[in-house]
């Protein structure tokens, strides 16, 4: 398994976007966010085909911390049954990683 994850999900608007990842990243459960927008997006929903356009966040986070951050955006998210994924981060530059590691902690800070 691989140390951190980048989390990603997504809203229908920058505002609802901003507001997850400030809140997520306040309360310490990622270290850092980022939002992508707007994009297109292509779908099915409830058995019919749609489009929109979406604003995606980008989470990074430690693997041990991804319950926390999924529970976080379950409770926060505007959407019933929003995308929520994560991929490893495999590899990078090892002084972020070090950032990384020390600000994606709970404890840090408090």
């Amino acid at each position: 398994m691989a140390d951190f994850l980048q989390v990603s999900t997504a809203t229908a608007d920058r505002e609802s976007a901003e507001e997850l990842a400030r809140g997520a990243v306040r309360a310490r459960r990622a270290a850092g966010a980022q939002v992508v927008g707007p994009v297109f997006s292509a779908f099915w929903h409830e058995s019919e085909f749609g489009t929109g356009e979406e604003w995606q966040l980008l989470f990074k986070i430690r693997a041990d911390q991804y319950a926390e951050l999924e529970r976080h955006l379950l409770e926060h998210h505007p959407w019933k049954n929003p995308e929520i994924t994560a991929v490893p981060i495999v590899a990078g530059a090892p002084d972020y990683l070090r950032w990384l590691a020390t600000n994606a902690a709970p404890e840090y800070g408090n």
